[in-house]
């Protein structure tokens, strides 16, 4: 009923999603279409009306980063960066080593803190965060994704994906429902049960993937992630970003040398001497 309505714009798009709720959930139940836990289910269906979900949601900034300067000693590395990225974009910040991408990706995900600058994510001002406020954030809302897996070699796949679940405070069975339908959805179902040993170079960065969305974060941070990857599970893993933006609307920043991820990416930023040089 929603294909005739072709011209609605962002306002009766907001009003239209929120309306619909209730009604767009129960057919989704009676229709029995599969919606992973992290995704709403009227975000689910508003991403099938004109222009799908991120038409509307690329208006709003998930994260804004201002004035951000950093130092280590007399080291000046990060110079007065100005950073944002809308919902379900996918920016690939690129540049020559020691630019300062890594540097940056840390404090935008709150691993470390700026000299200076502010950095604003889904609305909070998380300079303002501090000890377990901070590190609760960081769990609920941001995914991390690294060159090399990290995954602990003593549990399962799906016991390391459950990993920042728990921390989170999730109960049990649940924790595991959504581990498991990320397994299923990254095509790693029968690899549940097998530690990080048994488990392929690409498989084991799903995994690593896989970990990172189980708190539904609002944002994915990625360093380097098809670094240690062959070509073919480079480009598996590259392919597979897309699927999660275009199916869930995912946000994602990656730092990447990888030219082939970058010219996919919807934007470039490019830092130089610890600045952006174009974006």
């Amino acid at each position: 009923m929603f294909c005739k309505v072709i011209k609605l714009n962002v306002i009766s798009k907001f009003i239209l999603f929120f309306l619909t709720t209730r009604r767009l959930g129960a057919e989704l139940q009676a229709k029995s279409v599969h919606c992973p836990n992290k995704v709403p289910v009227a975000l689910f269906w508003f991403r099938r009306l004109p222009g799908g979900a991120s038409s509307f949601f690329l208006h709003l900034h998930m994260l804004r980063a201002e004035g951000i300067k950093k130092s280590y000693g007399n080291l000046s590395i990060l110079k007065g960066v100005d950073f944002d990225v809308k919902q379900g974009e996918i920016v690939s910040i690129v540049g020559a080593s020691g630019a300062g991408k890594s540097t940056l990706l840390h404090i935008l995900g709150t691993l470390d803190r700026p000299d200076s600058g502010t950095v604003t994510l889904n609305g909070t001002a998380v300079n303002g965060l501090n000890g377990n406020a901070l590190s609760a954030f960081r769990n609920r809302n941001i995914g991390f994704v690294f060159q090399f897996h990290h995954l602990l070699p003593e549990f399962t796949a799906l016991e390391n994906i459950c990993i920042p679940a728990f921390i989170a405070g999730t109960a049990r069975k649940q924790a595991e429902n959504r581990a498991l339908e990320l397994l299923d959805f990254f095509g790693l179902a029968a690899r549940a049960g097998h530690k990080p040993a048994a488990l392929s170079g690409g498989e084991q960065q799903r995994v690593a993937i896989a970990r990172a969305l189980i708190n539904g974060p609002g944002i994915v941070l990625a360093d380097e992630p098809s670094g240690n990857l062959d070509s073919a599970n480079a480009k598996a893993l590259h392919h597979l970003f897309f699927k999660l933006r275009d199916d869930f609307n995912q946000t994602f920043i990656i730092v990447t040398h990888n030219e082939d991820l970058a010219k996919m990416s919807d934007r470039v930023v490019t830092m130089k001497d610890g600045m952006i040089v174009s974006a």
